[in-house]
């Protein structure tokens, strides 16, 4: 990763705020990227530069472009202020106290692919945000993935607490079941959180998804959540915190997923991303705990040869229990 253009800021007041958002517009749009992903760095400006000011008194921001095999800009704000005490509580949407910086951080979190934060009592604290341009794709073709989904509200409830993920670009794929905690409208606004924030950043490699949605979720109750990774008919990448079901149907020998315990937005120990070879023939299934868990494929006969909605369909029929909210999502592979 190799920095071009360099622009530095001494932030003391508004008028240094302004000028540092505007510099940041021409600099997104000289490189790019989308006028909504332009205005969305500059955001990010405005919170770190402004919080700066509001915490700090006067700090220093600096907007670099970035080159290599993806372009971007990297925003670098850094204070000698107070210092923060919980850095991963300031994702929590509003968080603030008058000695930290803090107000802002999760929309920064959300806008941008990455950001991270050094921060203690005296150095003050230090960010360092990146956003990357994605390169203009086509959709992944419909014939190579089958992708079928089932959710629902456990019974008499307005509110759903699960979401899922499928977002197709070129000849890759990413699916994921996310079940926020509890049920009604807390689990709700949970599960949306992080089902926005993957969406956003759907090409982020999986551990810094997790990161990503987890900062998202701060203030919210937590989600469990898998997702998967189809790079090629031949290769899928697993990661998943939490209780979400993930079989495979197909395969002779017996794929074991490796889940960390744990709650996304509550937990901030690092995911492990297993990458497995794929048999485009076998079908995955990933599941909430609105479905029952012991069941096995020699329980559907014929099920396999269906297609993904039909498969999907089916489980939700038979396994799913009335007292929860219910989701389940099916991928079959097809080689072009």
């Amino acid at each position: 990763m190799d920095a071009g253009k360099s622009l530095e800021f001494v932030i003391a007041e508004k008028a240094d705020c302004v000028s540092a958002e505007e510099s940041a517009r021409r600099m997104a749009l000289a490189e790019g990227f989308p006028v909504e992903t332009s205005e969305e760095i500059v955001i990010a400006v405005a919170e770190l530069s402004t919080n700066v000011i509001k915490h700090a008194g006067r700090g220093v921001l600096a907007l670099r472009t970035l080159s290599g095999d993806r372009g971007g800009i990297e925003i670098e704000a850094e204070d000698h202020g107070p210092g923060i005490a919980d850095v991963e509580k300031c994702f929590a949407d509003g968080y603030s106290t008058a000695g930290s910086l803090g107000y802002g951080l999760g929309t920064v979190n959300r806008m941008m692919d990455e950001i991270d934060i050094t921060s203690s009592p005296g150095p003050g604290t230090h960010v360092i945000c990146r956003e990357w341009i994605r390169p203009a794709s086509e959709p992944a073709s419909p014939r190579q993935w089958d992708v079928g989904v089932m959710t629902r509200s456990r019974w008499f409830a307005k509110e759903n607490g699960d979401a899922f993920i499928v977002k197709r670009q070129n000849r890759q794929l990413l699916v994921g079941v996310i079940d926020g905690l509890g049920h009604g409208e807390p689990a709700q606004a949970a599960a949306f959180a992080a089902q926005g924030y993957v969406q956003k950043h759907d090409d982020l490699p999986l551990q810094k998804i997790f990161l990503g949605a987890s900062r998202a979720c701060r203030a919210t109750r937590g989600v469990v959540m898998a997702l998967a990774r189809f790079s090629s008919p031949e290769q899928m990448s697993f990661a998943s915190v939490g209780n979400v079901e993930a079989r495979v149907c197909g395969s002779r020998e017996r794929i074991s997923f490796l889940p960390r315990r744990g709650i996304v937005g509550v937990d901030e120990s690092q995911v492990s991303v297993q990458e497995i070879i794929w048999d485009p023939q076998w079908i995955l299934v990933l599941h909430t705990d609105g479905l029952r868990t012991r069941w096995k494929w020699d329980d559907f006969p014929g099920l396999g040869r269906e297609p993904a909605k039909e498969i999907a369909v089916r489980l939700m029929r038979d396994l799913a229990v009335e007292n929860d909210d219910a989701t389940v999502l099916a991928v079959k592979s097809r080689a072009l």
